[in-house]
């Protein structure tokens, strides 16, 4: 993989929440996908699990590897977003995000860097061919693949997996769709950045992706955050991209 001095270095950002068991064996796995300048950001929401420490750890022993650590558990969007301020104000020039409990393979990053040299978003899409979900219930799956129809229809576009958290944006999309807007604290926090940078007239594009549901930890999926989805998706299109 290459990149281009003017663009800037890849930052990966990885929000975490007592994920003590994974977060390690993640950032081993995460370094040899992505180019030698790349920078791995972890974003700790104080987490009591002690996952926090262990970022601070790995940080002190690679100085390819950032922990920002916040004051509280806030939700998935507020962690994304402090995390891309970061990446942006190192100089990112495509910051990716991904979950840290591998249920997103740390194998498919490459294919979205490569994705992001002829797009402005890559998105790791479960729902398009050659892409797929394992481990899951039939319920389950119905409610992913249900979420994802309903914000398609609601919103107008045509992209499979809106609400999928596996990215690659170039610096420019962040740049443009406004962060300190942004109000989604859960899953419709990627519903949210996707539309507005197809409302700003970024190309998207799907990169197919095999999910697997998490091997150690809890999920952090409630029915807040599907509520949450539910209410804001209609009112993006009404806002013209903004959930309120």
């Amino acid at each position: 993989m290459s990149e281009s001095a003017a663009t800037g270095p890849a930052w990966l950002v990885l929000p975490t929440y007592n994920e003590a068991g994974n977060i390690e064996r993640l950032v081993e796995a995460v370094r040899p996908k992505l180019p030698a300048s790349a920078r791995v950001l972890i974003v700790d929401d104080s987490s009591p699990d002690g996952t926090g420490e262990i970022a601070a750890r790995l940080a002190a022993a690679d100085e390819r590897v950032e922990v920002l650590h916040r004051e509280r558990k806030e939700g998935l969007g507020p962690a994304y977003i402090a995390g891309f301020r970061r990446a942006l104000a190192g100089g990112a020039g495509q910051v990716l995000e991904m979950d840290s409990d591998f249920s997103h393979d740390p194998a498919y990053l490459p294919r979205l860097l490569d994705a992001v040299s002829r797009a402005d978003l890559a998105l790791g899409s479960r729902y398009v061919a050659g892409g797929g979900v394992r481990d899951w219930s039939a319920v389950r799956r119905a409610i992913s693949r249900g979420g994802s129809a309903y914000a398609r229809l609601a919103l107008g576009v045509g992209v499979r997996d809106l609400t999928g958290g596996f990215k690659c944006f170039r610096r420019e999309v962040l740049e443009a769709i406004d962060l300190d807007s942004i109000h989604s604290r859960g899953y419709a926090f990627q519903i949210e950045t996707t539309y507005r940078a197809i409302r700003k007239g970024f190309e998207v594009v799907e990169v197919p992706i095999v999910f697997r549901d998490r091997v150690a930890g809890a999920s952090k999926m409630n029915g807040a955050i599907v509520a949450e989805a539910a209410w804001r998706v209609p009112l993006l299109r009404l806002n013209g991209g903004r959930s309120r």
